[in-house]
């Protein structure tokens, strides 16, 4: 008997299997959307744990860091209790998250086409907010190797299954929209830390008492809150059935999507690096995002450093200033920061919705092109010192930056297919991992650089911007040279078959007939409008939160 189609008598398939996220008849699709963000508002917090480290760092000396001495290096301090952590050795906790996201999307990608988007959803809850309960612990004992190993490997972990559970699920649920769903939910990615940010703020200040910095206990606050919100995400999942279209969509002509260069065909995953295309499109997105991350990490500092007093009104260099003034001058520069995130997450959802009408290879050109010339504008409006171009080049270039991500799902499903897209964009996010080495590494090398060279302040980061320039000139190429997947690489129908089978996706008469759903049952509109509230009304204090730093910028 087949696994597919179990008669009268086999096992109830279990709450976490993908039999049971079948979407029944009359299922509205815009509920996935709010599940998908629950994670992904959550998960994106590892975006925002830089402000745990000034604590953490002085988490046994509580008002001043207990240093270690020259004895004591990285080793010794994953052990040690009797000095604090430095805040280089914390830095760490970062490269690991984006090093286990990427590898855990790359391997577990195509199990989780077969298991489902639930089951991986709640990995990826227990994952995420039992590390942060783990490293709680790991904190109040003053254990950095527990730290390390809860959110760093845990959590890292559970940051790649909860990134990628909803990619394929979505772009199923909107073949109309592809972009703009995946917009969506990755815009929560962007978000994530400008709610968790403001809320540790706040936790470490309530719980913080003469002997302790208050961030294990925000810890374990988070760390239930999380796992709470990822558990609903993860059981709100449904998947089509399949054969399911919305409503009243006619799919395209083959002639139209073969112009916007949309295949009919599905790519298995286990070809997908032996395609060029696949290649490609790596190298698409490993530009674009070395080029972000790269101004990501100076863009605050460069701020500071180009135009020095001028930023409080003062007639000095960054050299010149006082203390006081180099505070004021920071603060403004955390408005700056805070401007440019907003900007992050609004990119994500304006260009991947856009690209629904663009194209995705338009959409990455436009990146490339348009980005290059702002990063190519940027030494010329920082030597005017006119701060409205500069600001303004930032703000529409880490708006592309987000736009890049969001859009990348998208662009995989275009050319490979649906059936395996998600663990296609798996595959992919080692282009993530990548970039997150190249990016900082050449941006904080060629600064060293040049202030070796003995170069101003205000003329450091000159060369890193042409040289930005040349990775998006490499990236437009890569973009160019993309053409539509050749049908050798496609699955059979046999194949297609035998994969749906063991992705147990089986037709919509079928699915009905099994579970005895006859009945057409409506999703309310009542359960629609507060499942967009529960995920919104975070998110909208994090973008409250977030303007009111941005804010700083204008005064």
């Amino acid at each position: 008997m087949s696994d597919t189609a179990p008669g009268r008598g086999a096992a109830q398939p279990s709450l976490l299997s993908k039999e049971r996220t079948v979407a029944p008849p009359g299922f509205n699709r815009w509920l996935v959307p709010p599940a998908a963000l629950a994670i992904h508002l959550c998960i994106g917090m590892a975006y925002g744990f830089s402000v745990f480290w000034l604590p953490l760092s002085k988490a046994i000396g509580i008002k001043e860091a207990l240093k270690c001495g020259p004895e004591v290096g990285f080793f010794q301090q994953l052990f040690t209790t009797s000095c604090d952590w430095p805040i280089a050795t914390l830095g760490w906790m970062y490269t690991l998250f984006f090093v286990f996201l990427g590898l855990s999307a790359a391997i577990w990608g195509g199990w989780l086409e077969h298991a489902g988007p639930r089951k991986a959803g709640v990995i990826a809850a227990l994952c995420w907010g039992g590390g942060m309960l783990f490293s709680a612990l790991g904190i109040q004992q003053h254990q950095f190797w527990m730290m390390v190993l809860g959110s760093g490997i845990i959590g890292g972990i559970g940051l790649g299954l909860g990134y990628i559970s909803p990619v394929s699920t979505l772009i199923k649920w909107f073949p109309d929209r592809r972009g703009m769903a995946t917009g969506m939910a990755i815009m929560g990615f962007g978000g994530g830390a400008m709610i968790g940010s403001p809320l540790a703020a706040e936790l470490m200040k309530h719980f913080a008492t003469p002997t302790s910095v208050g961030v294990w206990e925000t810890f374990v606050v988070m760390g239930l809150l999380y796992l709470v919100a990822m558990l609903l995400g993860a059981f709100g999942y449904r998947v089509p059935a399949h054969g399911w279209k919305p409503e009243g969509w006619t799919p395209p002509a083959p002639q139209a999507t073969q112009k916007a260069m949309i295949t009919h065909g599905h790519v298995h995953v286990k070809k997908i690096w032996g395609i060029p295309q696949f290649w490609l499109v790596w190298m698409v997105l490993t530009m674009n995002v070395s080029a972000g991350i790269g101004v990501i990490g100076m863009a605050s500092p460069m701020l500071q450093e180009v135009f020095g007093g001028s930023l409080i009104g003062v007639p000095a260099k960054f050299g010149e200033l006082d203390k006081a003034q180099l505070t004021a001058i920071a603060g403004v520069a955390a408005g700056f920061a805070a401007l440019l995130s907003l900007f992050n997450i609004a990119g994500r959802f304006f260009w991947a919705s856009l690209s629904d009408a663009l194209g995705r290879k338009l959409t990455y050109t436009v990146f490339f092109i348009l980005g290059g010339l702002l990063y190519f504008s940027i030494p010329a409006s920082a030597a005017a010192g006119n701060k409205l171009l500069f600001v303004g080049a930032f703000c529409i270039i880490l708006s592309m930056y987000g736009g890049g991500f969001a859009t990348v799902p998208a662009y995989l499903a275009d050319l490979f297919g649906t059936q395996m897209v998600g663990a296609i964009h798996g595959r992919l996010l080692t282009a993530w991992a990548t970039a997150g080495i190249i990016g900082p590494v050449v941006v904080n090398y060629m600064r060293e650089y040049q202030l070796g060279l003995g170069l101003p302040r205000d003329q450091v980061y000159n060369q890193t911007m042409y040289i930005l320039v040349g990775m998006l000139v490499v990236g437009l190429i890569c973009n160019l040279l993309v053409r539509p997947v050749n049908p050798k690489y496609f699955m059979s129908d046999a194949e297609l078959a035998q994969e749906k089978r063991l992705a147990r996706e089986r037709d919509q008469e079928e699915s009905r007939h099994e579970q005895g759903t006859h009945t057409f049952h409506r999703s309310s509109t009542a359960v629609v409008v507060l499942a967009w509230l529960a995920v919104g009304l975070p998110l909208a204090w994090g973008v409250y939160r977030t303007f009111l730093s941005a804010a700083k910028f204008f005064h």
